[in-house]
């Protein structure tokens, strides 16, 4: 089976260098972001990105003291510009659309040469204080970006039997 390599060597980097990844990597990253699909074409998103260091230290301590978080030199944070849109099933829409967004960054920054890390774990008004972000809106994701100081282990993953079911569970 042939896959895109970017989607065969992605593993989530908890140890960065240095290293700032330079201007124009960083802007093609963010139009893979921008290019994503959005539920009805909404592209209710923001993208902030965070390269000075005492940001990165603020977003840090936001984030529970993960050591990691700050050590990224490019911390992009996912939000949502419409908290409210349902889609027809159900479903709040800007947590999947801002997810689809920052998988499509992700993959770039691989491509690109760049190791990736998704962060969940964060106290989302902190952050929304450090950023300024508005009130009504949301942080949903941060991804940190920047050169691998090490090679991350590959965890295993499960056999697609395991997880893949035809015309039924």
């Amino acid at each position: 089976m042939e896959l895109l390599p970017e989607i065969a060597e992605r593993v989530s980097v908890r140890s960065f260098t240095d290293r700032v990844p330079p201007e124009d990597v960083v802007r093609r990253i963010l139009e893979a972001g921008r290019l994503a699909p959005s539920a009805k074409n909404r592209q209710a998103w923001r993208f902030v990105v965070i390269r000075k260091e005492e940001v990165r230290r603020k977003i840090e301590e936001a984030a529970f003291h993960q050591e990691y978080v700050g050590q990224a030199p490019v911390i992009i944070a996912g939000c949502t510009t419409n908290v409210e849109y349902r889609m027809p099933n159900g479903q709040l829409s800007y947590p999947i659309d801002i997810s689809i967004a920052m998988t499509q960054m992700m993959l770039q920054a691989v491509h690109e040469g760049l190791g990736t890390c998704f962060v969940s774990s964060y106290d989302e008004e902190r952050v929304k204080y450090v950023l300024s972000v508005p009130y009504s809106m949301r942080v949903v994701l941060l991804l940190l970006l920047g050169y691998p100081a090490e090679e991350p282990l590959r965890p295993e993953r499960y056999p697609l039997e395991r997880i893949v079911g035809f015309d039924h569970w």
